[in-house]
């Protein structure tokens, strides 16, 4: 099939949380598929026999988001709450690798995972959280029942697998995103791709006994061709801005990953725990700040255009590990896998199907989808998942199984509605909306241009990959996410807003 391995590295409120009983199966992790499994322990490994019917088999860590708990933080205090979230998303992390290593006698002893887990958890999440309260209230009134965000549970998977997977259309999708991209980045594979796949392709095959880790599992994909179309195009007023303006910025081909987030996390190294692709600005990584950014050198063809585009990376799992197989974000973090180069990135922004758009704030963030939606919850996912030949139909919480001939693709789009004043917000979210089902901004709200991005891999058909992911999230398709930072200079900006205003397509 053609695939690319690249191996080059840079360096307020209480929520309930339903907890089950029993453990999980697999190296630190799900049941996996064609993915992960523990050195030695095989596919046909069981959990003891006195587990076995106790109930639904735990899997994973449930802790309360903090920073979607924090809308309001004065600026003052955010890079120390910055700092201090990305301290919680450690502990996290470190409290799942406790679980994953003391499985087995958890799954005998049920108390040992508030002894020896969820308890210590518990006492360091107290701690942070009375730090992040002082760091607001030297500006602010000290945010009411931060305490109750302490208590974290385990969790099963309890996806069974049923349906598709499709979900209802995310709202303030790209009008005409589902349109067929530029001429030849989307046409037919081979003829008879309709047809039912080669058999045994959606099979579960044996994993690697020697491959570890935590996830997918068999559950977490499906036949696109088992998928009804459900998309639909919004429909556009007159007076809309009909015009796009499409950047080329490569495909991440000279490898540039870290495991930073400088949008969450400014000045903190490993901040995402996953590996990201970046396409665009070159400065970007944990302590980059908007001058370095401005300075920063660009892979895109239009050096107007400095902005930084990055998403975790995906996987395949076949045995073969990556250079980071011992780093930050890769395997310490359970990342395993070849990482592929996309064999097409566009980076497209569109119109308003309900008026003109205004230009975007130099260094406005944006963050479209949730890396921790699988416990979360799904309110801010925004990714879809499908195959080229078939992008009528779109997945929101399964990774597609693609017929022969055709690629997966991955896509988002992006927020196109701003508040008119910030480039950022606390929880780096209310700055930006979505467009509303009429297609109009909420109110103070003002309609900007929208990024798209489609991101094709040629990968082997069937079960076999994964993107990068919070431990604790175990590569669920539902935490894809993707993250922007404008760094268009103003006369390049202003040619985006008029080639859209306009009804232009340009590049």
């Amino acid at each position: 099939m053609g695939r690319t391995s690249r191996k080059k590295r840079s360096s307020l409120a209480n929520r309930a949380i339903a907890a089950s009983a029993a453990l999980i199966l697999g190296g630190g992790g799900l049941v996996a598929v064609n993915v992960y499994a523990s050195a030695g322990e095989g596919w046909s490994g069981s959990p003891p026999e006195q587990t076995r019917n106790e109930g639904p088999q735990m899997s994973t860590i449930d802790c309360p988001d903090v920073g979607n708990e924090l809308p309001e933080v004065p600026e003052q205090a955010r890079g120390e709450v910055d700092r201090e979230l990305a301290a919680m998303d450690t502990q996290i992390t470190d409290a799942y690798q406790q679980f994953a290593d003391r499985k087995d006698e958890i799954a005998q002893d049920p108390d040992l995972a508030e002894n020896a887990v969820l308890g210590p958890l518990r006492d360091k999440r107290v701690a942070s959280l009375d730090r992040i309260g002082i760091a607001i209230e030297r500006s602010a009134d000290r945010p009411e029942g931060l305490e109750g965000l302490a208590p974290c549970s385990l969790r099963a998977d309890d996806d069974d697998g049923a349906g598709d997977g499709a979900g209802e259309e995310e709202q303030g999708q790209d009008p005409g995103q589902d349109e067929n991209p530029d001429p030849g980045e989307d046409e037919n594979p081979d003829p008879g791709q309709d047809e039912n796949p080669d058999p045994g392709q959606d099979e579960n095959p044996d994993p690697d006994p020697a491959q570890e880790g935590n996830g997918p599992e068999a559950s977490d994909f499906v036949d696109i061709q088992s998928v009804q179309p459900n998309v639909e195009r919004p429909r556009q007023l007159r007076g809309a801005s009909r015009g796009t303006f499409t950047t080329d910025c490569g495909r991440n081909e000279n490898g540039k990953f870290n495991p930073d987030n400088v949008i969450v996390a400014p000045g903190v190294s490993n901040g995402a725990h996953h590996m990201h692709d970046y396409v665009g600005n070159q400065a970007n990584d944990a302590f980059a700040s908007d001058d370095d950014l401005a300075r920063g050198a660009t892979t895109c063809r239009n050096q107007g255009d400095k902005s930084t585009y990055y998403w975790p990376v995906l996987r395949l799992q076949n045995g073969q590990d990556e250079n980071d197989v011992a780093a930050d974000g890769g395997g310490k973090d359970q990342n395993v896998g070849e990482i592929q180069t996309p064999s097409q990135v566009t980076l497209k922004f569109v119109g308003s199907s309900t008026g003109k758009v205004t230009a975007m704030p130099r260094f406005l963030r944006i963050i479209t989808g949730d890396a921790k939606a699988f416990t979360n919850g799904d309110a801010n996912a925004n990714a879809s998942w499908s195959c080229t030949g078939f992008e009528d139909r779109q997945l929101k919480d399964k990774y597609p199984i693609c017929p022969e001939g055709s690629q997966v693709v991955r896509s988002f789009a992006f927020q196109s509605c701003w508040d008119g004043r910030n480039t950022d917000s606390a929880n780096h979210r209310t700055h930006v909306a979505f467009a509303q089902d009429d297609g109009r901004c909420p109110d103070g709200f003002r309609a900007i241009p929208q990024l798209v991005q489609r991101i094709v891999y040629d990968v082997p058909p069937g079960p076999g990959f994964a993107v990068d992911s919070f431990p604790e999230q175990l590569h669920k398709p539902v935490t894809d996410h993707g993250d922007f930072i404008n760094v268009f200079g103003g006369n390049a900006m202003n040619r985006v807003v008029s080639c859209i205003n306009d009804g232009r397509n340009c590049r």
